[in-house]
């Protein structure tokens, strides 16, 4: 569903309840179709590797789905992931985050291939995040995109492994991705913490 009357950042407050996931871009809510069982799978998997990470070293918060990045009075995304790192942590509110995330992921569905690629990229590239990762599960792709002098670049993989500059230290195999079933969570962590 779609707002069509632009509203303010207070106005989205207002009106979202907490239980709902929606996007203000360009003063226009858009509310999400309710995930796919594929991607909200990935979406745990993913968000347990990064926490987990984030955590033990201390680098900073992750947050998933439902908490929303005010990057001006028109535009509050909610990313199925956002990370803000340990020293910016001065933005982090009750209710919202009071700019844009360090680290963006969103994973496609169906319903939202054009915002995720197209308006989501435009608006966190405006607003200065630092790494923005669209994971496509139908598609099996990974698109992840490093900020550089010009604005958003595509970072280039090596052996299939994407190694975050805003994470730091931390790297992700995009096989694990798209396996059936996904490596043991608690296995890719230690994997994962054992790079640090």
């Amino acid at each position: 569903m779609i707002v069509r009357r632009p509203v303010t950042f207070d106005e989205y407050l207002e009106t979202i309840r907490p239980d709902s996931k929606a996007d203000l871009i360009d003063g226009v809510i858009d509310m999400a179709s309710p995930e796919s069982t594929e991607h909200n799978k990935l979406l745990l998997w993913s968000a347990a590797i990064l926490e987990a990470y984030v955590g033990r070293l201390r680098l900073g918060e992750i947050f998933i789905n439902r908490v929303c990045f005010r990057l001006s009075d028109d535009d509050a995304p909610e990313p199925d992931i956002g990370f803000v790192r340990a020293s910016r942590w001065s933005i982090v509110r009750p209710t919202f985050v009071a700019g844009a995330p360090d680290l963006a992921v969103e994973i496609v569905s169906a319903e939202s291939e054009q915002r995720d690629y197209q308006l989501k990229r435009h608006l966190y590239e405006r607003a200065g995040v630092k790494e923005y990762w669209i994971l496509d599960p139908d598609d099996e792709r990974t698109t992840f995109l490093v900020r550089g002098p010009r604005g958003f670049a595509q970072a280039k993989l090596v052996g299939g492994v994407f190694a975050s500059r805003v994470v730091k230290g931390f790297r992700l195999d995009t096989r694990w991705l798209w396996q059936r079933p996904r490596p043991d969570t608690l296995s890719i962590i230690r994997e994962v913490i054992g790079q640090e």
